[in-house]
């Protein structure tokens, strides 16, 4: 090969390369469009609803009965992109105050993080601080509470199979999976070994023991929360439930025979009748913003909902979305 092929060769690698990262941004910046299944929200709930949920993104929930009010994940901070993947983050006080107040909170029993990354327990701590809750979770999500300065009065770790009441509602933890993505196998678990003392980089707070929790009101409502996007074959075998908030982050990009398995072992093994889906949208947007699905470049959202409006038009389930901070019966 001549020098000048040499060159040529060069500079059309520079140009892919260049597309290459184009294309990527451009990736990172489209959301799928949310319209189409604006219809599906759930409306505001009836005047005298034993327990009500306020959904605020990815996957926080506030159950309340009217005497006891808890708290999954409580992630209100949601650092931008550049600052996730480049910098270092940590809980942003402003942004937790601000969440807190637009959904009425001033007291929590509990705050409940579904697995320890960033996205789901980072402001957990600082929640808890906030509202006097106890942080319930596997010893990594301690860690993150012992590197926040949470008294240890405030810390309850929780084990596989354990149940937890509060006021009216029974927590049951049942160890589950992530949904398997670059920065998890769904397999294995890796855990936090010392205390995460923010700000710091992302990757420090590590998955940790993932959680399907099962919640159970004296009521007699039941309903299963699935964070993430992963199963364990037949650990929800014999749970029955009215409804499943379905974690479907990532989903749009597995197969369907991961999404048909993921079906079968969230809703059709709980005998559930509504699935609501959570953890899809962007998380690098503030909370004041429109919420938006999450980028094209990690997700397709659109392809998320067309799957699991056929598995529950075929299995006569209740496909909703729920509202932002507005309490709905779920």
């Amino acid at each position: 090969m001549t020098l000048r092929q040499v060159r040529r060769a060069a500079l059309a690698l520079a140009a892919l390369l260049v597309l290459a990262i184009a294309f990527l941004v451009v990736q990172a910046r489209r959301h799928p469009p949310l319209d189409e299944f604006r219809p599906l929200t759930l409306p505001p709930a009836p005047a005298g609803s034993a327990v009500t949920v306020r959904f605020a993104g990815v996957a926080t929930l506030l159950f309340d009965d009217g005497e006891t009010a808890w708290m999954t994940d409580g992630f209100f901070s949601r650092p931008g992109m550049r600052q996730t993947f480049f910098g270092r983050i940590g809980p942003d006080a402003a942004a937790i105050d601000s969440a807190l107040k637009r959904l009425g909170i001033t007291r929590l029993a509990a705050v409940v993080p579904v697995h320890s990354h960033y996205d789901h327990a980072m402001d957990s701590p600082t929640v808890a601080l906030r509202t006097g809750a106890v942080l319930i979770g596997s010893n990594s999500t301690m860690q993150i509470g012992f590197g926040a300065g949470l008294p240890r009065a405030q810390l309850y770790e929780v084990h596989a199979g354990e149940a937890v009441a509060l006021g009216k509602f029974r927590l049951t933890f049942i160890a589950s999976r992530h949904s398997p993505t670059p920065w998890s196998d769904g397999v294995s678990v890796e855990n936090i070994a010392a205390p995460v003392v923010p700000p710091t980089r992302a990757p420090a707070w590590r998955e940790g023991q993932v959680w399907s929790i099962v919640v159970e009101h004296a009521s007699g409502g039941r309903w299963l929360i699935e964070g993430s996007a992963g199963f364990i074959p037949g650990a929800l075998a014999g749970r029955r439930v009215d409804t499943v908030f379905l974690g479907v982050g990532t989903l749009g990009r597995k197969d369907d025979a991961y999404r048909s398995a993921y079906w079968h072992e969230t809703v059709r093994l709980t005998g559930a009748r509504r699935v609501v889906p959570i953890h899809w949208d962007d998380f690098w947007l503030p909370l004041d913003q429109p919420m938006q699905a999450m980028p094209l470049l990690f997700d397709d959202f659109g392809i998320t909902m067309a799957d699991l409006s056929r598995r529950a038009k075929q299995d006569g389930v209740e496909l909703r979305l729920p509202p932002l901070f507005t309490p709905f019966a779920p």
